[in-house]
Parts: structure tokens; sequence; C-alpha cells
């Protein structure tokens, strides 16, 4: 595969074959030292070309699977060699008044191809410092290719330093000496070395709240799309964390030497060793790629890494989408062990050893505040204390957790979860105990699955865990996001969170089974990943477990048919036109009954606050409550009795002339005025906005023919609402969707409503990147204005859009799909658009269809990760449905338009 440029790439008089042995390929240290002795005219460029050579060298042992291990010390070998041959050029052998110290990571003898180098010049005394000889050392290995970060400091600098900086003492504790007085270096470590300064108890605590705010720079977990492999919960700085306390408080650099000490079992330091040779394999593979330091796993290179890994992809499963499940079980194992060892060290560090347990019953006791078994053979004995451990958990909050080597016996016994227990009754009990109590579900739940408890006794869950899907939309793997779900559900039920979602904690806290809810949940993408459609299987499987468990038969199929629908109401409210009485009588009759709503609508906000938060918002909180509440009433309504359009017409009327303080002569004025915009107009807007228009109309009653343009912020709608009034011949919708997106901001709804007078009222919902209304009233205005002049001048869309698409979205292709079908009763095409997200795409369509004469009603435009799916109602030039030939020409133009086989010029304007 091709990889970008390197210094590894650059021109080079030496072959990789020169510096390299002929069988392995493994680099051949004889031949460096002797193409480092040669005398050359050009010291620089050979050792530069020698640089390059070995670089080209390891890359190629690297693409042929040549052990990451020794790659990475190989290279740590290469620029000791060229480091202390510089020094040596211009210090001189003599020199013995400074010390050359390789620390941090290249003093663990640790270097991949971007990785820093860190060095130390440590002199006898800070007045004995060569400043040009050291300048002029740097400078060259600068100009060699090595990016050298450097210190100059005296032994009791180096004390000094390290006493009032953390980092600084870290670094320095990995030293390793590269040439120089043995003694002098010896004596800078005894300086640092405790109980001097940071005495192991100091610096555990100071290194376990440093790791604490890491992990919550990256929202404590490492299940995030685009990881960072060395800061993330579970990479490779949790692993160096171990290694830091071990060498403070055990004077080791051997992480074997917990084992003797009784810290870690064999098992637990192959977890480690292994997870640090995965996640050291792609930290090279980045550097390689890159030509840089690089420890983002973006999106630009999971792709390109997973081929150079030789994944590929299978029937259910893309070859990246292994490659990341593969990394995500891999940091899980590796903070499974990180927390354990942590914990071992703060009972043996910070806690007293000797403490009396407190017992809790015949299997569990509790010692420094964390729950343990009483014995060793409690889970073999009786596994399902396995389960009743969350339980304890749950009933006694003021536990820190669960003790380390109890950990350690859980992962051990984790075979005992088998088909037995899963059909033992009392693990049923148990479990359904769990999933009802009053606290902890959440909190029990997520550390279940980080002790590989949960995918044990729901197999279905076991596969699901680590599991990424590679888009934009989800946010997190299926497991972390199921998790997220319930927690969501879970803050229904408490009234401390009850002024986040007032109406969704109303509903929860009225259920007499927020169980079934919680069920519900962890089920909803249960399948994922199977084949087929999860809901459907998910379903299967959800009614199955809970009969399983003994819940009732209806209960039982009350979560089944949760998991089947979940994403029914969402899809219902973000693409249907919820103004019409007939979606939401079809929506009720799919329900069939307030309880079944309920539950629904709760899973469903818990559901998509759980998929991205960037991608949550008021709006889309709003849309769901307006949903919920217009099926509460149909549901109210009957079946055999719906709210008929003429009801809805009288209720519009009657609800916004309270809104209003009009005369008789206003009233009767506007019932003519409302009567001319027709049906559609009153049954497409709410009170609110009727009375908002009545007046922009009534300050302008001889407007008609022209144009006006109103942007404002109103209290009943989540986002700013603006308001096009202008001829119908403009096709404003081009227009202004143009200028909408090009000022950054996201269109979520779009009504556009013909009248009488050859003028056409544009309705469109728009929000800030972040979600939230325009606040600033300068933005507000400079739109307004910047709409104003593109309407009025009726400008060349093609031309208002100019930004890019962001660089994740850039990284994904979606080809356009177009689908249509019938709205008999509305008189009407709906037509649903999936494809690529991408800066004016609306405005796109909007002139494909101009150009065929074809009309938009209204637009629900919903964004899902990097794929946009947008649904329009759209009408012929004789307000009639678009005819099948119609609808051909149609997709065949709108696809040659998206996907760019056909430029902006032929599309036209």
């Amino acid at each position: 595969m091709s990889l970008s440029a390197t210094p590894a790439d650059a021109a080079s008089g030496i072959p990789a074959a020169a510096v390299s042995q002929s069988a392995a390929g493994a680099l051949d240290w004889d031949a460096i030292d002797a193409l480092l002795d040669q005398d050359t005219d050009n010291r620089l460029s050979h050792w530069r070309d020698i640089l390059n050579a070995c670089s080209e060298s390891l890359q190629q042992q690297f693409l042929n699977n040549g052990p990451v291990e020794q790659l990475v010390e190989d290279r740590a070998r290469l620029v000791d060699r060229l480091i202390v041959r510089s020094w040596e050029a211009f210090a001189g052998r003599r020199e013995t008044a400074m010390a050359l110290v390789a620390v941090g990571g290249y003093g663990r003898g640790e270097l991949h191809p971007g990785s820093d180098i860190d060095l130390l010049l440590l002199s006898k005394s800070s007045a004995r410092r060569s400043g040009d000889t050291i300048a002029a050392f740097l400078a060259f290995l600068w100009d060699l290719g090595l990016e050298v970060g450097h210190s100059t400091r005296s032994v009791s600098e180096c004390k000094e330093a390290s006493k009032h900086d953390l980092t600084v003492v870290t670094t320095l504790m990995e030293s390793r000496l590269l040439c120089g007085p043995e003694k002098l270096f010896a004596k800078m470590t005894a300086a640092i070395a405790p109980p001097k300064i940071w005495p192991s108890r100091t610096f555990f605590e100071a290194k376990f709240k440093e790791q604490q705010a890491r992990h919550a720079r990256y929202d404590d977990t490492a299940y995030n799309l685009e990881p960072n492999i060395k800061g993330s919960p579970g990479g490779l700085r949790d692993i160096q964390m171990i290694g830091w306390v071990t060498r403070r408080h055990f004077g080791t650099e051997n992480l074997s030497s917990l084992v003797e000490e009784g810290f870690l079992t064999d098992a637990q330091l192959r977890v480690l060793r292994e997870g640090r040779k995965f996640l050291w394999r792609i930290r090279f593979a980045l550097h390689m790629l890159t030509g840089r330091r690089e420890d983002r796993l973006l999106f630009d290179h999971q792709m390109r890494i997973a081929e150079m890994f030789g994944y590929e992809d299978a029937a259910y499963t893309l070859a990246v989408e292994q490659l990341m499940q593969r990394y995500y079980r891999t940091v899980m194992d590796i903070s499974r062990v990180n927390e354990m060892l942590l914990q071992l060290f703060q009972e043996a560090i910070l806690l007293n050893p000797d403490a009396v347990p407190e017992s809790l019953n015949d299997d569990f006791e509790v010692k420094n505040g964390f729950l343990q078994i009483s014995r060793t053979d409690v889970f073999t004995d009786n596994p399902s204390a396995m389960l009743e451990m969350f339980l304890l958990l749950q009933q006694h909050p003021e536990l820190k957790g669960v003790s380390a080597n109890t950990i350690a016996l859980v992962r051990r016994n984790l075979h005992l979860i088998d088909d037995e227990f899963r059909m033992n009754p009392r693990n049923h009990r148990l479990f359904l105990q769990i999933m009802a109590a009053p606290q902890g579900v959440t909190h029990e739940l997520r550390r279940m699955n980080a002790y590989g408890v949960l995918g044990q006794y729901i197999p279905n869950f076991g596969r699901i865990v680590g599991r990424m899907q590679y888009d934009l939309f989800h946010a997190y793997t299926v497991d972390a996001h199921t998790l997220f779900v319930v927690s969501n559900l879970r803050r229904f039920a408490l009234s401390r969170f009850d002024h986040e979602y007032p109406t969704c904690s109303e509903i929860m806290q009225s259920l007499d089974n927020p169980m079934i809810a919680y069920l519900a949940g962890l089920f909803h993408d249960i399948a994922k990943g199977q084949g087929g459609d999860h809901s459907e299987l998910g379903a299967v499987s959800a009614e199955a477990f809970c009969l399983e468990h003994g819940m009732s038969v209806y209960d039982s199929k009350l979560v089944a048919w949760l998991v089947q629908h979940h994403l029914t109401l969402s899809t219902t409210a973000q693409k249907k036109d919820i103004n019409d009485p007939d979606v939401i009588h079809e929506f009720a009759v799919l329900v069939g009954d307030q309880l079944h709503l309920d539950y629904l609508y709760l899973l469903t906000v818990a559901d998509v606050r759980g998929t991205n938060p960037k991608l949550w918002n008021d709006w889309k909180a709003q849309l769901f409550e307006e949903t919920y509440k217009l099926t509460k009433r149909a549901l109210r309504q009957g079946f055999e009795s719906p709210i008929e359009k003429d009801q809805l017409l009288a209720e519009r009327i009657e609800k916004t002339l309270a809104l209003l303080n009009l005369n008789d002569e206003q009233t009767e004025f506007m019932q003519k005025v409302w009567h001319r915009f027709g049906d559609d107009y009153l049954l497409s807007c709410r009170p609110d906005e009727i009375a908002w228009h009545t007046r922009l109309i009534l300050r302008d009653e001889d407007n008609d023919g022209k144009t006006l343009v109103e942007i404002v912020n109103q209290p009943e709608v989540s986002g700013t609402t603006v308001l096009i009034y202008a001829p119908q011949e403009q096709y404003t919708f081009s227009i202004a969707t143009a200028v909408i997106d090009e000022f950054g901001l996201s269109l979520a709804d779009a009504r556009i409503i013909p009248l009488d007078n050859n003028c056409s009222l544009s309705i469109y919902t728009v929000h800030e990147q972040d979600g939230q209304e325009i606040s600033e009233d300068a933005r507000r205005e400079k739109l307004c204005a910047r709409l104003s002049k593109a309407v009025r001048d009726d400008v060349d869309s093609t031309t208002l859009v100019t930004r890019k698409a962001p660089r994740q979205v850039r990284m994904f292709s979606t080809p356009a799909t177009v689908n249509f079908y019938t709205d008999h009763a509305r008189c009407r095409t709906v037509m649903e658009i999936v494809t690529s997200d991408q800066p004016g795409l609306a405005a796109k369509i909007s002139r494909v269809l101009r150009r065929h004469d074809h009309h938009i009603r209204m637009a629900k435009l919903v964004t899902v990760g990097e794929r946009a799916e947008d649904v329009f109602y759209i009408t012929d030039n004789q307000t009639q449905p678009l005819s099948e030939a119609q609808q051909d020409a149609l997709r065949e133009a709108l696809v040659k338009a998206i996907d760019g086989q056909q430029d902006d010029q032929q599309a036209g304007h």
C-alpha cells in the first residue's frame, strides 16, 4: 500500500539492504557501525542517509509483521548511536563534566518512528556548561532529522525541579545514561529517589489524581469514535502508570516482579503485555502513515490500518469494525487490570492491610470500605454469588467498590456462568432484583460489563461488547451506547433530575414497572451485527429472556414490542408530517394504548440522547414531545372517531384569536386572509406562529408582491425561526437554504406554503452547530440582511455556498438513493433522499426540482452522522402528485447532481 512521505522515504544514498541482515531483515548493527565509522566530507548528509536507510528497514520489517517490541527497541538503539556519536564529535570523548541522559519514553528505550526524543544534559554544576557546544550539538541533531527536546540541569536543579513538578520527577525516574560520568548519573537518580522527595504514598496519590483527570478529558470512556491510543482510558498511559508506581514503590521497572509480589497473576501480566503490543502496532502504523508523532486513531487512518493489519470485510462486519472491536476490547481489558492493580496498590500503600474485615453475610465481607469474598472458594461453591455481589453493592452505597482480589476471582470463574447458571431461578431473581433496585442500576450494570459478567450472563450482549459502527452517528460502541440508554432512563426515574426533562420524568415516575423500560433499553440494540433487522431479532431475544426470568406474558411482550419499534417514534417525528391528522392516527393505531406510548416515548428520548450527545438538541426534544402529545390526544379521541380536519382548523383559529387582541374589523380582515392562505397553512402552523404572521400582515397590509424576511427566536420554538414572504416564481427555498448553509447553520425544518396571491410563505427552523438558537442580535440581523438581498435579487444559489464539509464527514461516501411514495390524501408526493451530508445539499436538490418545475411544500431535514436523510413533500406545477415518469426522471437527475456526475452549470439555476 502507498504510505505518506516520511523521513525514510527521502532520497538516500544508502539502501535499506545495506543496514539489514539478509535473512530476517533486522538491523545489522555491525554494518551500521561500519558506515558510521566511514570518513566522509559531509558527515551530516552521510549520517542522515544512514538514519533514513535504517528507518526504511524498520518500516519494511513492520509491514512484514516483525515484532513491534524489537522495532521500538531498535529505533531507540539506533538513535542512541547517532546521539552519542554526535556528542563525542562536538564535546569530545574526554568530556567528564556532563552526562548525556535519555529521559521519558526514550529513557525507557522505546521509540516509535515519530516519538519524542527527550534528553537531559546533566552537569556537575550550573556554572560548568558550554553553551556554544551544546547549541551546535543540538542543531546538528535537528539537521540530522532527530527532533530532540532537551533540558540542561545540575543534580541540585534536577532535585529542586522534581520537588515541585510531578511530571519532571516522572520523566527523570525513566532516565538512562547514554554517555558521561556514571557517578554523576547515579548521584542524580539518588537525589530524586524516595523517601527524599515524592515518597511512594504521596507519589501514588498524585499519580492517581492525574490519571483521573486525564480520563475525564476523554469523558471517562475508551469508547470514543476517534480514540487517543496513548491518553484515553485503557491506553498506553494506563500501562505506563502501573510501571511508574511499581518503580516508585518497589524500586523496579519490571512488571514481572508484580507477579512475584502477588499483585498480578500471570494471566493479567499477559493482558498488559499483549495489550501494549497491540497498541504499539497501531501507534507504529500511525507514525508511518502520517510521518509524524500521532496518537489519535482518526477515521482517516482506521481503514488504512485495518487493511495494513490484514483485516477483510465479512458478511456483517467491515474490516475497520473488526479492527476497532479488537481495539475497544483490548483497552477494556487494560482498564480492568489497571483498576485492579491500582486498587491493590491503594490497599498496600494507603490503607491499613491489617484492618479487620466486617462480615456482611456468609460469603461477603467489607475491608477498608471494599466488598470482598470471605474465602477464596466462594464462587466455586456458590456461583450465584457473582450476581449477588452487585446486588450487595446496590444495597450498600457507602462501599467504595470491590476489592481487587475479588475482581480477579470473578474473572477467573466467569466460566461458571454457563447454561445451567443462566437457567437457575435464583439467578433470574437476583438479576431482576438488580434491574429493579431503587439505586445503582446503571452503575452496577456498567461494573458487570467491565468485569465480564453481563456479557457472560447474556451471551448476545457479549457479542456487542466493543462493537463499533463505522459512522459519525454512533459516538460509542454498541455496549457503551446501550448502558448510556439505560442510564438516561434511570435519570427520568430519579426526582433529582426532574429539571432535565420534566415530561419524561413525570411519565417515568408514574409507571408501575419502570424495569420494563430498563430491559427494553438493555435489549434494543442487542442484535446488531447479526444480520437482518436488529429490531426484529432483538425483540425475539428480549421476549425469550423475559419469559425465562419469570416475567408475565404481557410484560414480556411489551418489552419485545418496545425493542421491535424503538425507532418508530423517532422516524415519525423527524421524517413525517406530524401536523397531518392521518399521520398521527396511523401512529396511534400502531401504538395501541397510552401505556405503550409512554414507554416508547421514554425509550426514544433515552436512545437518541445516548447515541451521540452532539446530535441531541432542544429541537429534537420538542419534536418528540409534540409527537407524544399529539398521539396521546389521538388515543383519547379513540380510533373510531379520529380527529377531523375541520375540528383541527376550528381549534387553531380559536387558539390564535385568543393570543391576539384584535378589534372586530381586524378579526374580519384576518379571517379573510386565513381563508385565502388555505387550510394547509392553518394545519402546518401552530397558533403562536399564526399569531406572529398575523401581526406581520397587519403591520404591512400593502405588502402583496413584495419580499419580506423576518428572523426571530420564539419561546415556543427550540431554535431560530426564519420567515420569508415572496413571490412564488422566485423559488426562495434554494436561495434560503444556501445562505443558511453558508452561515454554518443547521436547517431542521422547512415549510413552504403557497398562497392564492401568487406569493409563498416559507418558514424555516435553524440552529447553530451546537443545536442552540442564534442568540446574537447582530448575527440574526446579518443573516436577515443577506437573505433579503439574495431573495430580492434572485441570485444564483450555486455561488452562495463556499464552505467545505468537515474532515470527518469527508471520510465517508454514501451514494445517493431517492425513493418516492404518493400521499393521495394531501395530493402530494413524498420524496426521501439518503446521501452523504455536504454543504449546499438542500440548495442543490432544490435547483434540480426547480429545473423540473416541481415545488417543495415541506421539508424535514435529518442529519444522521455523516449521512443526510432528507424528506421532501413535493407537487408538480399543477399542485398534483408526481407521475411515475416524473419520479423516474427526477430520481435520475438528482442522483447525477448529488453524486457530482453533473456540474452546477448543467444543474441549472
